[in-house]
C-alpha cells in the first residue's frame, strides 16, 4: 500500500488551537510590547529562542490561541507589519 502525500493540498487544522509563529525583530525592538499591542487580551505565550551572531536580531517563538484560519492569517499579517520576519 502506498502512502501518497499531495503537497498542493492544504493541511487539515482543527480550530480553535494554539498556533506557533517564529518572529524575528531587530535587537532594539521590545518584542513583548509589540505582542501585547497586537494580541491585546488574547491568550498567548512567547520565549526568546535565538540571537544573531552579530547581535542585530532576536528571534522568538510566539504561541497564540487562534479561532480560525482567518484569525491565524490576520495575526500573521499584523506581526509581519512590525517584525523583520515571520514564519
Amino acid at each position: 500500500m502506498e502512502n501518497i502525500i499531495d503537497l498542493n493540498q492544504e493541511p487539515i487544522i482543527n480550530y480553535p488551537t494554539y498556533w506557533d509563529y517564529k518572529v524575528i525583530f531587530r535587537t532594539e525592538i521590545k518584542a513583548e510590547e509589540i505582542f501585547i499591542d497586537i494580541l491585546k487580551q488574547r491568550d498567548f505565550k512567547f520565549k526568546h529562542t535565538n540571537s544573531s551572531k552579530n547581535g542585530k536580531y532576536q528571534s522568538y517563538l510566539l504561541s497564540v490561541y487562534v479561532d480560525s484560519k482567518i484569525d491565524r492569517l490576520n495575526i500573521f499579517e499584523k506581526l509581519k507589519n512590525k517584525a523583520q520576519f515571520v514564519l
